[in-house]
């Protein structure tokens, strides 16, 4: 069955591919849309999660790991709730195609670590070593064309607003020491707005919409097979299989409503 947890799937070794690429697969959604548990549920039924990273053939990176270092004035705004974290300048949007290019050439790479609750990069980096597969989620994944353009696949995970803000007060809460009333007002001024302007008109990028985020199991299912697809023989084949599939004007889309109201 398709993505059974703790298969090993089986692909040639990285030396001794002729002509050999990472598949890109971006992932793109609303805050707290699910976008995270969408890659780490592709990762459990692909059976990576118990492998050694340096060993995997999928690897995921998120986009927030490529906030901006802030300056004195723009990191006191931060910590007061006051600066818009989901605006495409507060992205290093050079340093995340820089990035991608250096995946896409079969390369190992450092991933920069963003801490939440000082609002800076951490001293140390996280290692992606190369792999077969890899998936790069965050909320303006497909803003900038020249990065859009990298993917060989798009997602995006459409979860409603409610939902979204119900998660996201939670996470901030819990995980970033923010309180109510900050993450609240936060989400009036900047998220919502930024969602609406910059996020939203991105959905006509994806080749696959998955609404309800992890719980649509039948959407997440048919992408896992087509991973499966890759890692299992079919790399020699990816692009022509992709590019006719995804990119022809009849995209298919895994949605229940491409017009759900935001």
């Amino acid at each position: 069955m398709a993505g059974d947890a703790g298969t090993r799937l089986e692909a040639p070794a990285r030396g001794r591919r002729a002509n050999w690429q990472p598949f890109l697969i971006g992932v793109a959604g609303g805050t707290a849309s699910g976008k995270s548990s969408v890659c780490g549920k592709i990762m459990e039924l692909l059976g990576q999660n118990n492998i050694d990273h340096d060993q995997r053939q999928v690897a995921i990176l998120s986009q927030d790991s490529f906030y901006r270092v802030l300056t004195p004035e723009q990191k006191a705004k931060a910590s007061k709730g006051q600066f818009n974290f989901d605006h495409p300048d507060a992205f290093d949007n050079e340093l995340i195609k820089e990035t991608l290019q250096e995946i896409l050439q079969g390369n190992e790479v450092q991933i920069p670590v963003y801490d939440f609750v000082t609002h800076s990069r951490k001293d140390e980096c996280v290692t992606i070593y190369p792999a077969d597969v890899v998936l790069f989620e965050g909320i303006l994944t497909f803003y900038s064309k020249d990065i859009r353009d990298l993917f060989q696949m798009k997602l995006f995970v459409d979860t409603d607003a409610d939902t979204r803000l119900s998660r996201r007060v939670l996470r901030d809460i819990s995980e970033r020491g923010r309180d109510l009333e900050q993450v609240l007002t936060q989400y009036i001024t900047f998220v919502k707005p930024a969602f609406e302007e910059f996020c939203l008109p991105t959905k006509k990028y994806a080749d696959i919409i998955i609404p309800r985020g992890a719980h649509n199991l039948v959407a997440i299912n048919l992408i896992v097979q087509h991973i499966q697809d890759i890692l299992n023989g079919e790399l020699s084949k990816r692009h022509n299989v992709f590019v006719n599939s995804y990119s022809s004007s009849k995209k298919p889309k895994i949605s229940e409503s491409n017009s759900r109201p935001h």
